[in-house]
């Protein structure tokens, strides 16, 4: 029992801050991308629309995942669910000897949901109240687009033809860099020129006080689902001034279930926490 939690606590913050914190520093906003030219505003505008139409028909994707996450010197792998309905909600479950439900994860347009099903702990907060993922301007709506290897523009729930111009691109042999600028914050994709399937996502916070912070989420193993490609390995870093996570998510068995309660109700026998204490447990790591 000893060792489940031990597991349960890492896992659980290291995905947590992994998945929603703000981002930055250790490596580039495009990792090693080629020299780049710049594109005339109509190939910029198809190249945009053409990544636009790679998004997913599908309502609902479920999947069993395989985890793995690296703090520091300590790794782990572990099994787990990822339930998604599209515009609703997007839950993670983590589970400790493939049947035993440790934590879960619940993202809704409202809230954030950590929950640590072995000590009876939860979370359950705004974002507003998350300053790495205000101040990154993270929403579900962004969680959402990197979860479903989409385009995403912070504070709007999809974007439209008429918000191309807010990109800018740089085209190189093999990809295009598709960019956006938004005062500390900057915004980079990887968009394969062919497929113009989506590679890489990269969110930059630059803190001149504290420190940058860098997210950055690589998408492989394309897949057919619903009728359109789909990435079956997701590979996530978040680098701090102070430290680096890396977690790695391997979809298998995709499916687009439905019958499943999209809210989690929180037991009266859970207790909550403070973000203090979930952030206080990812600094004693």
């Amino acid at each position: 029992m000893k060792a489940l939690r031990s597991i349960t606590k890492i896992a659980l913050v290291a995905m947590m801050l992994t998945l929603v914190a703000s981002c930055g520093s250790k490596r580039k906003a495009v990792k090693d991308t080629p020299a780049v030219v710049a594109v005339d505003t109509l190939k910029q505008k198809a190249f945009l629309q053409k990544v636009l139409d790679n998004a997913q028909y599908a309502r609902f994707i479920t999947s069993k995942v395989k985890f793995s996450v690296e703090v520091g010197s300590r790794q782990m792998t572990l099994t787990g669910n990822l339930k998604m309905k599209r515009d609703d909600v997007i839950r993670l479950q983590l589970m400790a000897f493939g049947f035993v439900e440790a934590g879960r994860l619940e993202f809704t347009k409202e809230y954030v949901l950590v929950m640590d099903r072995i000590n009876k702990l939860y979370l359950k907060v705004p974002y507003s109240q998350l300053d790495f993922l205000r101040n990154s301007h993270i929403d579900f709506y962004v969680l959402q687009a990197l979860f479903w290897n989409e385009l995403f523009r912070p504070g709007t729930a999809k974007v439209k033809d008429e918000t191309l111009k807010s990109y800018s691109t740089e085209a190189g042999t093999d990809d295009t860099v598709i960019a956006m600028e938004d005062g500390k914050l900057s915004y980079r994709w990887l968009a394969e020129n062919g497929t113009h399937r989506v590679k890489m996502a990269n969110i930059m916070y630059n803190d001149k006080f504290r420190g940058n912070y860098q997210l950055n989420w690589d998408y492989e193993n394309f897949q057919t689902f619903s009728r359109k490609n789909f990435p079956r390995n997701h590979k996530i870093s978040f680098d701090t001034p102070d430290k680096e996570l890396k977690f790695e998510m391997t979809l298998n068995y995709m499916g687009a279930e439905e019958n499943w309660e999209t809210r989690t109700e929180v037991s009266s026998k859970y207790r909550q926490v403070s973000v203090e204490e979930i952030l206080s447990r990812f600094m004693s790591l």
